[in-house]
């Protein structure tokens, strides 16, 4: 168990998850997550590795972002089914379910202010994000940020990025992960909003060696 004292000197080298996770997850026994600093691939033959950047923000500059097109209006309770159907557009590897989304609004780190949609002022929702924080670590972490793909390339990721982190005053730093091979490259726009560090961790799956299917 990392010591919150730890955590807060350098959030994304301590742990893998945000730091309110670990008291909560266990991993399996099948799973093995490993720092980059400590990854070798050849200690770890037969299993799959899936590399996951960790980046971190001081909340000390935060952009101010205006876009003349579209609106950041406020997810309501009601609007799960919304926020549902734009993340399963945003993906074509994953889907969610309506039960999966709600369930973040049963955990600790919910804050209805951390749940934003992206409106065209035409009508239509074309973007969402979700975040949590955790008052204890002081915590504001990035969960679910997405754009559909036919509104992509004009600044909605960062636009929404941006209205999280000036929402969460409270908050003393931000932290955000994410897929490094995912092929939209969300690691550049979270740069682009300050967001910083190199700290990569493996989730290393070990394979079955009965089955075809990995």
């Amino acid at each position: 168990m990392v010591l919150l004292k730890e955590y807060i000197n350098n959030p994304c080298r301590s742990l893998s998850i945000p730091y309110w996770k670990q008291k909560s997850i266990t991993v399996p026994d099948n799973i093995k997550i490993v720092h980059n600093d400590e990854y070798n691939a050849a200690d770890f033959d037969g299993y799959i590795d899936e590399p996951y950047f960790r980046l971190y923000h001081d909340l000390q500059t935060i952009q101010s972002t205006s876009i003349d097109d579209v609106e950041i209006v406020m997810g309501a309770v009601e609007m799960i089914d919304v926020f549902v159907n734009i993340i399963n557009r945003s993906y074509c590897d994953l889907s969610v379910t309506k039960e999966q989304i709600e369930n973040y609004r049963n955990t600790p780190v919910y804050s209805p202010d951390l749940w934003v949609v992206l409106k065209e002022k035409k009508g239509d929702y074309v973007g969402c994000g979700i975040a949590d924080y955790d008052k204890i670590a002081g915590e504001l972490i990035l969960e679910w940020i997405q754009v559909i793909p036919s509104c992509r390339g004009r600044g909605y990721g960062q636009y929404i990025v941006n209205a999280l982190l000036s929402r969460a005053r409270q908050a003393k730093f931000a932290t955000v992960s994410g897929k490094v091979n995912n092929t939209t490259h969300p690691e550049k726009m979270y740069r682009k909003c300050g967001f910083k560090g190199n700290d990569i961790w493996h989730i290393l799956r070990k394979m079955n060696p009965h089955s075809k299917f990995q």
